[in-house]
């Protein structure tokens, strides 16, 4: 099974499980119920944005997104797998829309904050559709190669390696590269919700409902 159907599975695994069906799910997203199914069956993978979305909604953790659970110790309790090192040729990946790459690096399983190594081909952005994104949670990055663009509702910032940025997530946002070579940066997500997950299904909800007027509001403004 590829890693876009692995992930596709735990998407729909998560939504059966709480008896959303795909229109009631897709409405709340403001997204097409095709869109999700294709995302479920791996047919497609999702942009950086859907994925934010889905798993919200849903209340999933990247960690079970990628499908690493938990070992049984001795006396039946079960334990994060946890270690302290984590070779490069171990990290997770999940392959985006566009050509964005997430690599999770070395955590605490249920911890705080999410360590991404992250990839942007020439092109490639944070949300196809051009839409700025919010999630719950503050974003912190460090550029290694080539150049981000990040857009921070009305400004624009390029950064190049060895910039830094932070803000809170909650303020729409989009991350692209403009460039022609590929862009690199390591980021930390700190603080989208307990015991690792993205965000509570009903905090999310509520959530995408501000993105999505926040947002509109936003795109009439500077016409996009």
């Amino acid at each position: 099974m590829s890693t876009e159907e692995s992930i596709g599975e735990r998407l729909r695994s998560a939504r059966l499980a709480r008896r959303l069906s795909l229109r009631g799910v897709a409405q709340q997203l403001g997204v097409s119920a095709s869109l999700i199914s294709q995302v479920e069956t791996g047919k497609t993978r999702p942009s950086v944005a859907t994925l934010y979305a889905l798993a919200s909604h849903l209340d999933v953790s990247l960690d079970e997104l990628l499908g690493l659970g938990a070992v049984e110790r001795p006396g039946g309790a079960a334990t994060p797998v946890s270690s302290s090192v984590q070779r490069s040729s171990d990290n997770p990946v999940i392959e985006m829309e566009n050509g964005v790459r997430w690599e999770r690096l070395a955590m605490q399983p249920g911890g705080a904050a999410d360590p991404v190594l992250v990839s942007y081909a020439p092109g490639a952005s944070s949300s196809i559709e051009g839409k700025l994104m919010q999630h719950r949670g503050q974003e912190y990055g460090y550029v290694l190669e080539g150049t981000i663009t990040l857009q921070l509702e009305f400004d624009t910032f390029e950064l190049h390696p060895g910039d830094s940025f932070h803000f809170d997530s909650e303020r729409p946002h989009i991350v692209s590269n403009r460039g022609d070579v590929e862009a690199k940066g390591v980021w930390f997500i700190v603080g989208r919700g307990s015991a690792g997950s993205v965000l509570g299904a009903h905090e999310a909800g509520q959530a995408q409902r501000s993105s999505e007027s926040g947002t509109d509001a936003l795109h009439r403004s500077i016409g996009a």
